[in-house]
């Protein structure tokens, strides 16, 4: 398998420009700078490139939804606010090599006609941040950004906006409402941002592991980049690997690739006396796989969610024998209440009260009642909000649930044999 985002992590100073370009960095951008924009849009479509902050959904497909002849400005906003809990691809690509991202979102902005682009980077993000503020200057001094681009007469500007550590505002309309200096509330769909986003203006969203993926699509052609992967999932994906493994750290993988020989050959397997026992493929707000589901799973899209879970941003936590799904369970609900901004009922109320009720549970203050209770609000949250942030937590509670209901069971009765040897 060919290396796509990863190729120049482990070589010395791989951040900087002298580095990226000895590796054929910016060849991609002076090819697609003498295509026309359409053709640089059909590329990327033809290559099947999905979206690889969560949604999964094709980038080209995105690009091409901006309307024509509107009169407004056309904007790139490239989300680098990763704060989905087991996901941190991101903050590599920003740390080891930002110029790859820097060349996707010029190409990307030239193909949708943006003038100007964010970087939106998660506050707690301080190496990453400068290391990327650095290479974008470095990127001026060689004439890759700013006014008539290598003399083509293109031109692109690239700001990084800082943000204040909230976890909401990686919800693309979030952080469109932050950039623009208000509250992260995300936004009533429609309209969506391709028509009405930043500045009221036609805006393209995308994450920073996608836009890295587009010089090799532009250098090697959609059928170069499609002879990896699946038909359905195309090319190769970062996963984030966390847990009581052997090699913990940040894979690409090519798509389709066997989850179990994943973790066995490449990861390790798991810590001399450690058990598997489940796995979340996607960060932590995907449903749980067990360790039987594992053994006959692909890491693509398709076969996941034939699985009943979602490949999400590649944030792959591995949990072992030893922990319990309820504390498990109530660690998550924790971070879901605390970073529900608040806009709509059931999220505001639903996470905080699960959150309550799997607290109580935990410490063995509660009934077998609880559990359908927690079902219940978890439905009721489901779907009912402007946002995925209830579902994020809504999904855990039914795959946890649905998959270990006997450990729930047994804090009901107060008598859970892991948290006896285990102090959470």
């Amino acid at each position: 398998m060919e290396l796509v985002i990863s190729k120049n992590f482990n070589l010395p100073d791989s951040h900087t420009i002298g580095v990226y370009e000895k590796t054929g960095g910016y060849a991609a951008l002076k090819k697609a700078l003498g295509m026309p924009p359409e053709k640089v849009t059909e590329e990327v479509k033809a290559a099947g490139l999905r979206g690889r902050g969560g949604a999964g959904f094709p980038a080209g497909m995105k690009w091409g939804f901006i309307p024509k002849n509107t009169g407004k400005p056309i904007y790139l906003c490239v989300n680098a606010d990763e704060g989905e809990p087991g996901t941190f691809k991101d903050r590599a690509i920003l740390e080891k090599d930002p110029h790859r991202m820097i060349e996707g979102t010029i190409i990307a902005s030239y193909a949708i006609g943006a003038k100007v682009a964010y970087v939106y980077v998660r506050g707690e993000f301080d190496l990453p941040r400068r290391r990327l503020e650095a290479a974008i200057q470095d990127a001026y001094a060689k004439g890759y950004l700013g006014k008539n681009i290598l003399g083509s007469g293109a031109d692109c500007d690239l700001f990084v906006h800082r943000g204040a550590g909230a976890y909401i505002c990686g919800e693309e309309t979030a952080l469109i409402n932050s950039l623009e200096g208000n509250r992260g509330y995300p936004r009533i769909k429609p309209p969506f941002p391709a028509v009405e986003g930043l500045f009221r203006c036609p805006t393209v969203v995308n994450n920073v592991e996608t836009l890295a993926a587009v010089p090799y699509i532009i250098e090697n052609g959609a059928a170069g980049y499609k002879k990896m992967g699946t038909e359905k999932s195309s090319g190769t994906k970062l996963f984030s690997v966390s847990g009581p493994v052997m090699r913990p750290g940040i894979y690409e993988v090519e798509m389709g690739t066997p989850m179990r020989k994943f973790l066995h050959d490449d990861v390790g397997w798991m810590r001399p006396g450690k058990i598997l026992k489940a796995v979340i493929p996607g960060g932590s707000s995907m449903p749980v796989l067990t360790a039987q589901e594992v053994e006959d799973v692909n890491l693509d899209y398709e076969s996941i969610a034939a699985k009943g879970s979602l490949l999400g941003s590649g944030g792959m936590i591995v949990i072992d024998d030893d922990v319990c799904m309820v504390w498990a369970l109530e660690n998550l609900a924790h971070f879901y209440s605390h970073e529900s901004c608040g806009q709509c009922s059931p999220c505001r109320e639903g996470t905080g009260w699960s959150y309550q009720i799997l607290k109580r549970m935990v410490h063995g203050e509660s009934s077998s009642k609880d559990i359908d209770l927690l079902l219940d609000i978890g439905q009721k949250m489901a779907g009912k909000t402007i946002c995925v942030l209830a579902d994020s937590l809504s999904m855990p509670i039914a795959s946890y649930i649905g998959k270990f209901r006997d450990e729930f069971e047994a804090h009901a009765k107060g008598d859970c044999p892991r948290c006896r040897k285990a102090s959470y």
